[in-house]
């Protein structure tokens, strides 16, 4: 391990590198680098730890900003604890995943990337906490960051000082057909609002495919958006700006340099990590394959409207039509073939004592109510916070008044 520490007059940041097993289950093979970063107020480096865990997969933790107190939740979390941003195996300072490694065969590109689910960053946390002499830990998990702390709790309760979650409660034991069934339900609903909220976007949404199945939408570097990509803007509906997202876009001229300065960062999946793409659905299978889940269970009316944006949707061609994505589409199609082993203990959870705390977005497109609901049925130390007045990103909206609630939550157990 080894750390810089910089000291500020609101914060102290202390930057933690960790070395881990590529395989956990070859504790001496290829080790990879794991950054963390420690926030604690000035006085607070005694305090106990609260580990952030991000959303994505493949989405680094965010950068402290403390004099605009950026992320918003932080400053409440520094009351309490120090916290550790972990940029999770694959993500920001930790060892990246960039390209195919030169010489790859899609095999073991799809062997390597298997190693980067929520099992594996759980598996890097108990060695990082072990180095840092923490006996036990909180966790903060936001969307996937909450599948990350069910893992947790599944495998390592013992480590857990209490864990909350903000619409992160994965489903445990549910066929992945099932999951998404329901997150095309909602993304109709979803789709319903944004034309409610924007009814002349149905007629720019028409003429912006029209332009793409003539191959004339393109980035500013001037790669063709196809208008099955294009779709994919609707992977922001289920935050709480993302209609207004949407609808500012679109309502740019779409020959406009703004329009394809813009259009880019909208679209989801490519940037900064392929592991978002990779993994999408890999985070869904509580075992068993995935086989492209999403395209198998669309719904005939977003075959037939092609005005209805999709949502978080991993398909084929997602691979085939992105070129920062392309180079990895024969591993993409392994993966969704892949026998993924189960994620989650039932048994263990029944067991656990831990004290939890989750919001729970009735609306959420992501990550299902009904799913969240069941799991935290398993929890005996769960509480749970059930909203349909937040939206899946109210962690970064409104982070502080959403962690003091759960913390409020927690400490009010009986």
């Amino acid at each position: 391990m080894t750390e810089a520490t910089l000291r500020l007059p609101q914060a102290v940041l202390v930057e933690h590198r960790f070395a881990v097993p590529l395989d956990h289950a070859q504790p001496d093979g290829e080790q990879l680098t794991v950054f963390a970063r420690e926030v604690a107020a000035p006085d607070g480096r005694d305090r106990p730890y609260l580990v952030f865990l991000q959303g994505g997969p493949g989405g680094e933790s965010p950068r402290p900003v403390p004099v605009t107190g950026t992320p918003s939740w932080l400053e409440r979390a520094l009351r309490d604890y120090r916290v550790l941003l972990l940029d999770q195996r694959g993500t920001g300072l930790s060892s990246p995943v960039g390209a195919p490694p030169a010489g790859s065969t899609p095999q073991q590109q799809a062997d390597r990337l298997a190693l980067f689910r929520a099992d594996a960053i759980v598996a890097d946390l108990e060695l990082v906490r072990e180095q840092l002499g923490a006996e036990r830990w909180s966790l903060l998990g936001q969307s996937f960051g909450g599948f990350c702390t069910l893992r947790y709790l599944s495998v390592a309760p013992h480590a857990l000082r209490e864990a909350y979650v903000t619409g992160g409660l994965p489903p445990v034991a549910v066929p992945v057909d099932d999951v998404y069934a329901l997150t095309w339900q909602r993304m109709a609903e979803r789709n319903e609002a944004y034309a409610a909220r924007h009814p002349g976007d149905r007629d720019r949404l028409r003429e912006l495919l029209a332009l793409a199945e003539a191959g004339e939408l393109r980035l500013p570097h001037g790669e063709r958006v196809t208008a099955r990509r294009l779709r994919s803007l609707g992977g922001s509906l289920g935050m709480s700006d993302g209609a207004d997202t949407v609808h500012h876009l679109v309502e740019r001229p779409p020959g406009s340099a703004a329009f394809r300065h813009d259009l880019g960062p909208t679209l989801p999946f490519g940037g900064r990590s392929p592991l978002y793409a990779l993994l999408n659905e890999a985070c869904y299978a509580d075992g068993g394959a995935t086989r492209w889940a999403a395209l198998r269970t669309m719904p005939d009316a977003f075959r037939e409207d092609p005005t209805l944006l999709f949502g978080e949707h991993v398909f084929p061609w997602t691979f085939e039509d992105d070129a920062e994505l392309a180079p990895w589409a024969a591993a993409a199609d392994l993966l969704a073939q892949r026998e993924w082993p189960a994620l989650y203990d039932a048994d263990v959870l029944r067991a656990s004592d831990v004290p939890c705390a989750a919001a729970v977005y009735a609306e959420d497109p992501y990550v299902i109510r009904e799913h969240s609901e069941a799991t935290a049925a398993l929890l005996p130390g769960m509480r749970t916070w059930v909203t349909g007045a937040l939206d899946h990103n109210a962690l970064r909206a409104h982070g502080a008044v959403v962690l003091d609630r759960l913390i409020g939550m927690v400490r009010e157990r009986p």
